[in-house]
């Protein structure tokens, strides 16, 4: 569009079913967002608006007022409109740096409509939603749809098994593994909901040397070949705590020692959407050795607790009476919140937002702590301080007697391995002023180990 101006350029609106002056003001938020506009800066006039974007003058209007009422701008008489300035009250308490969660991305209009389209599917499906226990089938084609859009090729419906969240998903898939192996392979940090989930079968979790790009090849040939280990899991974008991405060719070097030992992968794409590598997963790479899981809690909300497992093929019926003795299925309620959600396209949006503000932080963080590099510099939800294990639980005490609570550093590291370090959740503070004083403190710290930081 000729006509926008420059902070503005490159923006379109919005392709959804809401009121074009919302998907105006969306448009323009997302621009705010992004940093195109910074706080204090003036918007271009309603006549450059509405030119620009093609849209008329009343349509600028209503947008402007909706981005005011959602205190995103402010306008001053005889001046103009100007971004409000996005710092927020310093908040009481301790700020947690400790829950991996994405900031509230979903309003509570759009959630609220969710809902209630949710709530009329639910209620119009026979014996009060006992219908499929692995989920509808209308909601596991949206499901697999949405996978097909974002991260694999070729789903069909019945391939999905619908799930509470990821961590269920985690749980499943190692409860099948649980008759063919006695452990689980995975990095030497790693994810602690998956260790509680291994501990809880009795599957002894054993740890694998990692670099810039996770588990390094050859020492986990080592570990397979040592005992009966038939299983390894791991998060290979974004992975957690240790933040890297996993390449294609690295992928392709784990599933040859895989292959080699007859072992199976539970691969945790629940951060897939930050992925700067190209669309690859294990599971497009190697479907019959692989469970997929995933989920929509961190590309929407943890309110919508709806997890995905794509086991093997041939593991499917297993899985799902596992699923039936468990809980007989997730709630159709839940699930079609999160469905309503996908149709709309609101991870698009989300997945946007969360990927630019993620990236700001991460230089934040950078710049204040002073790490030499970044393993996902466009963008992490989290980020790790190697630093000896003795060294990371004290640091974690000490900052949690300063206001600043941590992830505990042993719960993220297998047991018999020599890694220590601190997760940092850059995206759990409301706002950046907040994360700034918790990494000054930080920083604080571990200039002064022994000393008070004030």
């Amino acid at each position: 569009m000729s006509g926008k101006t420059s902070s503005l350029a490159h923006i379109s609106l919005p392709d959804t079913d809401l009121p074009l002056h919302e998907r105006l003001a969306d448009a323009i938020e997302s621009a705010i967002l992004r940093g195109n506009l910074k706080a204090g800066q003036r918007l271009p006039t309603h006549r450059e608006l509405s030119k620009g974007f093609e849209v008329g003058i009343g349509t600028v209007t209503k947008a402007i007022d909706s981005l005011s009422r959602r205190r995103i701008v402010r306008g001053e008489i005889g001046r103009g409109t100007f971004v409000e300035d996005a710092e927020t009250p310093q908040v009481q308490g301790p700020i947690d740096l400790s829950i991996n969660a994405p900031p509230p991305v979903i309003k509570p209009d759009v959630l609220a409509a969710a809902a209630e389209r949710a709530a009329r599917y639910a209620a119009s499906l026979p014996h009060g939603g006992y219908v499929d226990l692995t989920g509808t089938p209308d909601q596991r084609a949206t499901l697999a749809a949405w996978l097909n859009r974002t991260r694999l090729e070729g789903l069909d419906a019945d391939d999905l098994i619908l799930c509470v969240g990821a961590q269920h998903g985690i749980f499943l898939s190692f409860a099948d593994l649980s008759s063919i192996t006695p452990s689980i392979a995975t990095e030497a940090a790693t994810f602690n909901g998956a260790m509680v989930a291994a501990e809880n079968l009795g599957l002894e979790v054993l740890p694998v040397s990692y670099d810039e790009e996770g588990m390094i090849p050859g020492d986990l040939d080592r570990v397979l070949k040592q005992g009966a280990c038939k299983a390894i899991y791991t998060t290979p974008v974004c992975h957690n705590p240790l933040g890297f991405e996993t390449g294609l060719q690295r992928r392709k070097d784990i599933l040859a020692v895989c292959r080699k030992h007859g072992a199976f992968i539970v691969e945790d794409d629940i951060y897939g959407f930050y992925g700067t590598k190209g669309r690859i997963t294990y599971k497009s790479l190697a479907p019959d050795l692989v469970y997929f899981v995933t989920s929509l809690s961190k590309v929407l909300s943890p309110v919508v607790r709806t997890g995905i497992i794509l086991p093997p093929s041939e593991r499917r019926p297993k899985v799902a009476l596992r699923l039936r003795a468990e809980i007989w299925g997730a709630s159709s309620l839940a699930i079609g919140v999160g469905c309503a959600l996908v149709e709309s396209e609101a991870d698009i949006r989300a997945a946007e937002f969360l990927r630019a503000e993620a990236k700001e932080r991460l230089k934040l963080t950078a710049g204040i702590i002073g790490l030499p590099s970044l393993p996902m510099p466009d963008g992490s939800p989290h980020v790790w301080l190697p630093i000896p294990l003795l060294a990371a639980e004290k640091l974690a005490r000490r900052a949690r007697e300063h206001g600043v609570r941590l992830t505990p550093p042993d719960s993220m590291v297998v047991e018999g391995s020599s890694a220590g370090g601190i997760r940092l959740c850059v995206l759990a503070p409301s706002g950046r002023n907040e994360l700034e004083r918790a990494l000054r403190t930080i920083k604080g710290l571990i200039a002064n180990p022994d000393e008070a930081v004030i």
